[in-house]
């Protein structure tokens, strides 16, 4: 082989070998986190919110067990994280019956939030949802406010609202079990 032949095929091997090894370090990189069974509560599983993970490996819960709120336990946040990410929060918060909640106006930068049929009065938009509702039961009545959050850098455009409507009506029914509300 002559000088200049050998130069070109070492030089094309080592490009092979770097091409080949960013191919590991991307698919690396583009791998799902591992999900716990059930997050948030014990309510979502990998499937219902995978969409909302991206790429990583390490995935971080905080949060109680449950959401069985109190008047002395107002409040229960779950967070998720993939890497040191935010990628999902959860929370919902509990006041006294007739102390209504408020809600700030919409980002005017952003597509107006739609109606979310669900509770006394829901909303939805491109990165989350949030739903209020009434609480009268024989022994315990109160507000509940349930508020859903999400990365959706990672989604299909214009698929995110159905996934959080999605996410929120699961939620609503296993809040209102955990919370006794209605009970």
């Amino acid at each position: 082989m002559r000088p200049a032949q050998a130069s070109i095929a070492i030089v094309v091997t080592a490009l092979a070998a770097a091409v080949a090894l960013t191919g590991c370090t991307e698919s690396e990189k583009a791998a799902a986190p591992r999900l716990p069974d059930r997050t948030c509560f014990g309510i979502f599983t990998p499937s219902d919110i995978e969409p909302l993970m991206g790429s990583g490996t390490t995935v971080n819960e905080t949060a109680p067990v449950d959401i069985r709120l109190s008047a002395e336990r107002r409040s229960a946040t779950c967070n998720v994280d993939v890497d040191g990410q935010g990628r999902l929060l959860v929370s919902a918060t509990r006041q006294p019956l007739g102390q209504h909640f408020t809600w700030p106006p919409g980002d005017p930068n952003q597509p107006a939030a739609d109606p979310l049929p669900l509770g006394d009065k829901g909303t939805v938009w491109n990165t989350g949802a949030r739903v209020a509702l009434t609480c009268k039961g024989s022994t315990d009545s109160f507000e509940l406010l349930l508020t859903i959050g999400g990365s959706v850098e990672h989604m299909k455009p214009g698929t995110s609202r159905s996934l959080f409507t999605t996410l929120m009506e699961k939620y609503l029914a296993a809040a209102k079990q955990q919370t006794g509300c209605g009970a």
